[in-house]
């Protein structure tokens, strides 16, 4: 299955929903910034809910989208020592009015994501708490066979929360209820679409 599926609908908002950072995530998204620079969509909506993660290098790239070359993540060690990820690639949908939507399936590479656009004041995060998957963790082999894995670092939006302690807290909480889904409704989502044609007017 392709992690992106993708949609610019009659309204002039094109909702791009994210199933998990995978190898063919990228190249998909380059599809969608090439259709948007003909369709000019008036705001986007980027749905990463119940995606579990993936890659982080992927992750890195769909948040440069917004933050360009600027500060993503940080990876703190256990000794204290960090390493910082920039963006990588073109700011295509920087200053075009964005909501994020989350919840408690949104995991890893998506907190990255929503939490990086949350830092940077670039969209909008609507939903419910993300799962909290912030952590490195590392294989230690031990003398009778076994394994042992440890937690070796953690990582941090930009402004230095910790994803793994904290998860993303949603700037709007909008809950999904199971009488929601049986009546096909989707309350997050038209909060979405509610904000981002209020912004047009």
């Amino acid at each position: 299955l392709k992690s992106i599926k993708w949609q610019f609908r009659d309204d002039g908002i094109l909702k791009i929903d994210l199933m998990a950072f995978n190898v063919d995530t990228t190249d998909l998204f380059m599809q969608i910034v090439k259709e948007a620079k003909t369709k000019n969509p008036r705001g986007i909506i980027l749905d990463l809910r119940n995606n579990p993660g993936g890659l982080l290098d992927t992750a890195l790239d769909i948040a440069s989208a917004w933050v360009q070359t600027d500060l993503v993540l940080i990876e703190k060690f256990g000794d204290g020592r960090e390493i910082a990820y920039n963006g990588s690639k073109n700011a295509f949908f920087k200053g075009l009015p964005t909501v994020v939507l989350i919840n408690q399936g949104s995991a890893s590479g998506s907190e990255i994501v929503a939490g990086a656009l949350q830092d940077y004041g670039l969209a909008k995060i609507v939903g419910q708490k993300s799962f909290g998957k912030g952590s490195v963790q590392a294989v230690k082999k031990l003398s009778d066979g076994s394994s042992l894995k440890v937690t070796i670092a953690k990582w941090l939006t930009p402004k230095g929360r910790s994803i793994n302690d904290e998860g993303i807290k949603p700037d709007i909480e909008v809950k999904f209820t199971k009488e929601d889904f049986d009546q096909k409704k989707d309350p997050q989502l038209d909060k979405a679409i509610e904000i981002l044609l209020k912004k047009d007017k």
